[in-house]
């Protein structure tokens, strides 16, 4: 194990500010946000509508550049990083998981969750391996060749975590990952949450409206006008 990369938290974030121009003014989204998120966390972002939640998890995830402040990725400030530069961080640290899944209508289970392997070097044989390891982790080995409107809302959503875990990100980001399901299938889908981080280690950050929902991550962090309230 490298103990190197051990010493420091896996997130640090360090008086971050976010800001949008509109016209001729600043809107203020985040403001001097101070927050460090170890390895094997999970946690889950909560605060009201335009709170900044979905912000500050598109700061972490590489889809958006801050105003100011610094945010280092496993010791690295990734707001240093070119657009280019930043595009192939993302796609070797992050996992996305969306509300609406995301999935590609035109491609199959095994085709959607391939599709960010071939990003990477890996052989056919290789990816097929992955993949049909990945689908089987989240219990869809007899679906891979069923397409997205043959799966219902809760097998949609398991498809899109077999894509988001299978180049083994360093982070998984979640928003409103239960927000279009219904109740036994967004149960289903925190639990497999709750799994991926207890038995493979994954540090997952979760951005929710729904009490419920965040009672899954191991600790909550509150959002109120831009400002951080707690965590």
């Amino acid at each position: 194990m490298d103990t190197a990369n051990k010493a420091h938290p896996l997130v640090e974030i360090l008086h971050l500010v976010k800001s949008y121009t509109r016209g001729d003014q600043d809107v203020p989204v985040l403001q001097d946000i101070t927050l460090n998120i170890e390895r094997g966390d999970f946690i889950a972002l909560m605060g009201p509508s335009g709170s900044g939640k979905s912000t500050l998890l598109n700061l972490i995830a590489g889809i958006d550049k801050p105003t100011g402040g610094s945010l280092l990725i496993d010791g690295e400030d990734i707001t240093k990083l070119s657009e280019g530069d930043l595009a192939d961080w993302r796609a070797s640290n992050i996992g996305f998981i969306f509300q609406f899944y995301n999935l590609m209508p035109v491609l199959n289970a095994f085709e959607n969750v391939e599709l960010p392997l071939l990003l990477t070097n890996l052989s056919k044989a290789d990816r097929r391996e992955r993949v049909e390891l990945t689908l089987g982790l989240v219990g869809l080995s007899d679906r891979m060749d069923h397409y997205p409107n043959e799966l219902s809302g809760g097998q949609q959503q398991r498809v899109a975590i077999a894509r988001a875990i299978v180049t083994d990100p360093t982070i998984l980001v979640c928003d409103e990952p239960t927000g279009d399901l219904d109740k036994q299938s967004a149960s289903d889908v925190l639990e497999m949450l709750k799994k991926l981080n207890s038995e493979m280690g994954k540090t997952i950050i979760m951005v929710t409206h729904d009490g419920h929902a965040a009672e899954a991550a191991k600790r909550m962090v509150h959002l109120e006008k831009g400002e951080l309230i707690d965590g």
